[in-house]
Parts: C-alpha cells; structure tokens; sequence
C-alpha cells in the first residue's frame, strides 16, 4: 500500500502526537504525582497507601471482586456461546443481537435498574417476602452481592462476544473427533475446546476484569459508601480529601493491575496449549 515504511510513518504520525498530547501525557503527569515528595522521587506515598487497613481492604475486595465476576463470565459465557454458536443462522443473528443490546443501553441506566430490582420494594424483594421467605425485606442494595450482581450484568456480553468469535473459528470436526475417540464432556472441554478457543478467553478475561476494576458508576451507585472499590475511593480522594497524590497512586495500581491481568491470562494460555 505504501512505497516505503517512511511514508507510512508520516501519515500515522498526526495521530501518534495527537494521542501523546491529548492521552499520554496527562496520564504520565497524574501518575507521576505519586513517585514525587518534597522535590524528590520517592516510594512512600505507596507504602503509605498500603500501610492503611483502609486502602488494603478495599484494594482486596477490588481484585477479589474482579476476579469473581471474571470467572463468573468465563463459565456463563461459555455456556451461552455454545448454544448460540449451535443456532441457525438465523436464530444466532438474533441471539447476536440481544446479546449486544445492553452494550448500546448508557451504564447509569443499566445500573440504576438494578435498584429497582434489588430495593427494599422491588421484585426481588416482593418475591421473598411473598413466598414467605422473609418477614421483613432484605438489604440487597449497598451490599457486595450487589455489586457483583451489577458488574456481571454489565460485562457479560463482552465475554459472551469474545467466546462466540473464538468458538466459530474452531474447527467444527473437534468436538466430534474426541467424542468418537471416547473423551467424556469434561475432557473435550478442558483439553479440546478450552486450548483450541484460549485467545478469545484472554481477550474476554482481559476486558471483565479490568472493566470490574475501573468501573465507577456500579460500584457507586449499588455499593455506596459501604462498599467501597478503588475507583470510588479514587474519586472521594479527589472530589473530597482533594488528595490528588492517593488518587495518582491507586490509578497506578489500576494500570498495573489491568496489564499484569493480560499478561497472566496470556501467559497461562500458552502453557496450557503447550501441555
């Protein structure tokens, strides 16, 4: 397409300095804020952060929450995507497209439904309490249960999208080879189709998990202060204690953490297809 690689340099270079000027560089100043103390570069604004009970039980309810509705997605998806993939293709184009529904609906929205559902007079409650579960309605709101619940919902299709692609790129005699060859269910699975549709997994884990990590308006709105995660603590450090070095200092960790996950989830792929 291009004569040479130097052309083909030019032309991406606008976008090169506008993504550096505009992206790049205010985040590199925001992080920078936490290696910077009195004149110097130092580690203890991190060491402050994790000496906090505080900071440390909600930076392990973050990872620990993440991780939950990761795999959570991971065995719905999975799930989901084997019976769609297994639909005509008309019904699959159907199925396709109420799974990417939600993801055209506004996050607030999606998630202030939930308090409909999850109040004190809301469905689920009502159920309880009319079934004779409970005589009184149940905090569902404002608990981690919740939280989890409104995550899920929110990055589903995602894991969903991603492990349709992969299973459609698989060949489709696989499944049938081992099952001829005496493999049971749980072994085509986790020796067939799991290596055979491990990229759209890692791509699929890479976006739950760090969407569960820096979503803001989930966690805020079913959570509350009650529960908090790292990107509401980030946001009352700013908004609130205007501590803009703790805010630069849990960004960082959610960078790291975002990018340690993708190379995790790379890294156990590969072994996993070498063994």
């Amino acid at each position: 397409m291009f004569q040479n690689r130097a052309e083909a340099l030019a032309l991406a270079l606008p976008a090169a300095v506008f993504a550096t000027l505009v992206f790049l560089l205010p985040v590199a100043i925001l992080l920078s804020e936490g290696f910077r103390a009195s004149g110097g570069w130092t580690l203890s604004a991190y060491t402050d952060f994790f000496s906090g009970t505080l900071n440390r039980t909600v930076f392990l309810r973050s990872f620990r929450l993440g991780l939950e509705v990761t795999a959570a997605s991971a065995v719905i998806g999975y799930a989901a995507a084997f019976a769609i993939v297994n639909l005509p293709a008309k019904g699959k184009g159907r199925m396709i497209g109420l799974v990417t529904l939600p993801l055209m609906i506004s996050p607030v929205a999606r998630t202030y439904a939930w308090i409909v559902i999850l109040g004190r007079t809301g469905i689920v409650n009502q159920a309880i309490t009319g079934l004779g579960f409970s005589a009184e309605p149940l905090r569902l709101l404002f608990t981690e249960t919740a939280v989890f619940i409104g995550l899920l919902q929110l990055f589903l299709p995602l894991m969903i999208l991603s492990l349709i692609s992969a299973l459609e790129n698989m060949p489709r005699d696989a499944i049938p080879a081992a099952r001829v060859l005496g493999a049971n269910w749980f072994q085509v699975f986790w020796k067939v189709v799991l290596p055979l549709t491990r990229e759209g997994l890692v791509i699929g884990g890479t976006l739950v998990f760090t969407g569960s990590l820096t979503a803001y308006i989930t966690p805020a709105v079913l959570g509350g202060s009650k529960v908090l995660m790292l990107e509401t603590l980030m946001y009352q450090q700013v908004s609130v204690a205007n501590d803009f070095v703790s805010a630069s200092v849990i960004a960082f960790i959610l960078i790291v953490m975002s990018f340690a996950a993708n190379i995790l989830l790379k890294r156990l792929a590969t072994a996993r297809n070498r063994r």
